[in-house]
């Protein structure tokens, strides 16, 4: 990497942090630095995600940071965020698997599981010795969950599971798949399963040709008569709802993501102006047009910073409604890309060189806006709860 972070923080952000805050967040960038950006663009051209990493971010507790008991870390949800904003620093590839392990596998056996589930995978989990993925888009379903096809039909002791899930974030490593069904002797009531990935018919294939995402993997999933026992279902899982909670623990983390984003394109896009030399033989940073370019950037993560921060106070309060996480995420992940976009100007025929962050930040970015609930989802959901009208 060309440049070394130097850390972003115009409004004296720091003072709002307490010291295991900083210290959390601080241990987390040392890691990044350390251990993802030397690699990171070599495992985005080849595609690869860094599976040499899964161990160590265990051992740091970034699995489950924010749940208590089970070997967790039982971080505040402010120093979780913190955690998900270097992570995404580094890349919204690393970041989207911490965060499928998280949010989207370890919460809902932690909020919906049976004491015997959450014995059996909690704990390997929060180590990172058993990996999960989460199953609920599918390919003609994505904004739109309720119209999901996966069926599981109950059969003496056991259900048996059939339909197809996309876009899913781990699926071919996952040891675990949670997987979201309507049960067809419950009128279609959707249910959250527990579907071990070697059970016969059940199959992961790779998605390739990726432009964002690439130190990801990313999966389709085919079940096919696939039978599992009836201690397998989430117990207390009674609807879409829950899926969408679980969605909403991954919402708030994409948000802290997006500022760590932004603050990395911004870093580099400030760097660079103030020693690359155009006109005069000065830096392009004495430049009217660019200093506006990074004053929107450095104003609109100021922002984004304090929102996320006061969303996950009062998340660590149960005072976050679901309301508040969808504007964080909107809001942070389009200043984010808005930030990219804008490095990448600044940058000019270097920001497409992978020399510097800023493209490939940018191209992940375009997925991580769609993701978790599309821009135009979250918008609704905002309009929703200010009008009181379901625009959907």
């Amino acid at each position: 990497m060309a440049l070394k972070f130097r850390g972003v923080d115009f409004i004296d952000f720091d003072s709002l942090l307490s010291e295991d805050e900083i210290l959390v967040r601080d241990n987390t960038r040392k890691f990044v630095e350390e251990n993802v950006i030397p690699g990171i663009e070599q495992w985005n051209r080849d595609g690869k995600f860094p599976r040499e990493l899964i161990r160590p971010m265990g051992e740091l507790g970034f699995y489950g940071a924010n749940l208590k008991g089970y070997g967790c870390a039982e971080m505040s949800n402010v120093e979780y965020g913190l955690v998900m904003q270097e992570l995404e620093r580094g890349d919204s590839g690393l970041r989207s698997f911490v965060s499928v392990q998280s949010a989207l596998v370890m919460y809902p056996i932690y909020a919906f599981g049976s004491d015997a589930q959450k014995d059996q995978w909690l704990q390997a989990m929060a180590k990172g010795e058993k990996l999960g993925c989460f199953g609920l888009t599918e390919p003609d379903a994505g904004s739109n969950p309720g119209a999901m096809r996966t069926r599981a039909r109950k059969d003496g002791n056991e259900y048996v599971l059939n339909g197809e899930k996309m876009w899913i974030t781990s699926g071919s490593i996952a040891d675990v798949a949670v997987i979201w069904a309507k049960v067809d002797d419950e009128r279609g009531n959707v249910r959250g399963f527990l579907v071990e990935t070697d059970r016969p018919g059940f199959k992961a294939a790779d998605i390739h040709g990726k432009w964002s995402l690439r130190a990801s993997v990313t999966s389709s999933l085919s079940l096919q008569d696939v039978r599992i026992p009836a201690s397998n279902i989430l117990p207390k899982t009674e609807g879409l709802k829950n899926a969408l909670m679980c969605l909403n623990q991954a919402r708030y983390g994409i948000a802290w993501g997006g500022v760590g984003a932004a603050m990395a394109v911004y870093d580099c896009a400030l760097q660079y102006a103030q020693f690359r030399k155009q006109f005069r033989d000065q830096p392009i940073a004495s430049h009217q047009m660019v200093q506006e370019k990074l004053v929107w950037m450095i104003n609109e993560i100021s922002k984004a910073q304090l929102l996320v921060l006061h969303v996950g106070r009062l998340k660590d309060k149960n005072r976050a409604a679901h309301y508040h996480i969808s504007m964080a995420k909107r809001n942070n992940v389009g200043i984010a890309l808005e930030c990219a976009r804008m490095a990448r100007d600044i940058l000019g025929a270097n920001g497409i060189a992978d020399e510097y962050p800023v493209f490939r930040h940018m191209a992940n970015l375009e997925s991580v806006k769609t993701y978790e609930g599309t821009n135009d989802v979250h918008t609704l959901i905002i309009g929703q709860q200010i009008t009181g009208i379901d625009a959907f």
